[in-house]
């Protein structure tokens, strides 16, 4: 939920003024199916309590609200209740509930090395993967059923809306979650082996015209067709691409990648050899068939490279948020009270060229200009002006940058003079 850095009283008096300009004059839309959701929110105070359970019945009401309120964090129910302001789940009689897809770069493979900005591109990249691949590819989800949405932080929402999934249960929907994150796979399965006949090269099974029995030959292994539906043809593209970048990198890369596999290293060396000087990837990605090498790619190989290759191209997201049948998300078009920037909602043709350092932030009514001193060194990218700061040094900053600095604990407000 809700991750924040305490602040002094002069400074939460000043941050809160900031979101409080905003709310004012904010068009922020209501969530659909208004009066069914359950509100909740944090506010700018000492206090860490969230207040939750209101009922905003109309646009007008959610509105005001939200200007009289101007939360820190504020939450809306992925669930539509009966009776959504009661204070127990039982009361509130559960009707049904958005399908919510969380990306957040604390659960991301290869993202605790990376900085901030760093973080935002590689969620992105993901996302666009679980939704492409996953939502509208696998399970076949309208993209105008869907919404997406720049949490504010460190990653994205999806929200899907489509009826069939309203009232999925939370183990249903967790049986969602394990086929993305591949839970239960076996990705040997996109291997398949035949054997063919050595006469016509049909498979055994296949009389011969003259009604003969068919002569067997050793089976042939190949990859499942790139383009076969769901995790097979996911392995396989997963397989294709490791060659590919064999091929790209070399013998001693290659080497040394399947030797971290648990490849013993003089094999390691030997079948990258055969991969990439002799040419047996690009026989690979061009045939599928696996036993270009007969006994030089035994199975091992492939049972090695194969359900790692396979990792790479498993789908990421957040499974409490997506079984969580009650679950409260941040708001669209809110402020986020750990950074100062806009809950963003998205098209997915917008997301591709979306920048949260030049499309998040919040202009400042009056474009004015805050004094701050860095608390640590600090860069971000910030469209029009980076910020390039040092411990200690003094700054003056547009609002909206030193908002973003002094909410992540990044940056001390510094008192006017006198």
């Amino acid at each position: 939920m809700a991750k924040t850095v305490a602040l002094d009283a002069p400074t939460l008096a000043w941050a809160r003024a900031r979101f409080r300009e905003y709310y004012a004059g904010a068009a922020i839309d209501p969530p659909g199916r208004l009066a069914r959701r359950e509100f909740a929110a944090f506010p700018f105070a000492t206090e860490t309590l969230m207040r939750r359970h209101a009922t905003l019945r109309t646009p007008e009401e959610f509105r005001a609200f939200l200007a009289r309120e101007a939360p820190r964090h504020v939450y809306y129910s992925s669930a539509y209740y009966r009776r959504p302001a009661e204070p127990t789940m039982a009361a509130k009689e559960w009707l049904g509930a958005d399908l919510i897809f969380d990306l957040d770069a604390d659960h991301l493979r290869g993202a605790g090395s990376l900085d901030y900005p760093a973080q935002l591109a590689l969620v992105k990249t993901r996302l666009t993967s679980l939704v492409d691949d996953f939502l509208f590819g696998d399970f076949g989800v309208d993209p105008k059923e869907t919404a997406f949405v720049f949490s504010g932080g460190r990653g994205y929402h999806v929200h899907v809306r489509d009826e069939r999934f309203l009232r999925l249960s939370s183990p249903e929907r967790r049986e969602l979650v394990d086929y993305v994150l591949g839970t239960g796979v076996d990705p040997m399965r996109a291997i398949e082996g035949r054997r063919e006949d050595v006469r016509s090269g049909r498979t055994a099974q296949v009389l011969d015209d003259d009604g003969g029995a068919a002569v067997a030959a050793p089976r042939t292994r190949r990859l499942a067709p790139p383009e076969a539906p769901g995790w097979k043809g996911r392995t396989t593209r997963a397989v294709l691409e490791v060659l590919r970048r064999w091929e790209a990198a070399g013998v001693d890369a290659a080497a040394k990648e399947m030797a971290s596999y648990g490849i013993p290293p003089t094999k390691a060396r030997r079948w990258a050899r055969l991969l990439v000087e002799d040419g047996g990837a690009a026989r690979i990605r061009s045939t599928l068939t696996l036993d270009v090498f007969k006994k030089d790619l035994p199975g091992e190989f492939l049972e090695a490279v194969v359900p790692r290759a396979a990792i790479e191209v498993q789908g990421e997201t957040d499974a409490p948020v997506t079984t969580d049948i009650h679950r409260l998300i941040r708001l669209p078009g809110s402020l986020h009270g750990g950074t100062g920037f806009r809950v963003v909602p998205l098209t997915r043709d917008a997301l591709d060229a979306f920048d949260p350092f030049r499309d998040a932030g919040v202009a400042s009514p009056s474009d004015g200009r805050t004094a701050l001193t860095y608390a640590e060194d600090v860069r971000y990218p910030f469209s029009g002006q980076p910020i390039d700061g040092r411990a200690g040094a003094d700054d003056e900053l547009p609002t909206p940058q030193a908002l973003f600095l002094i909410l992540r604990g990044e940056a001390t407000l510094r008192p006017s003079p006198g």
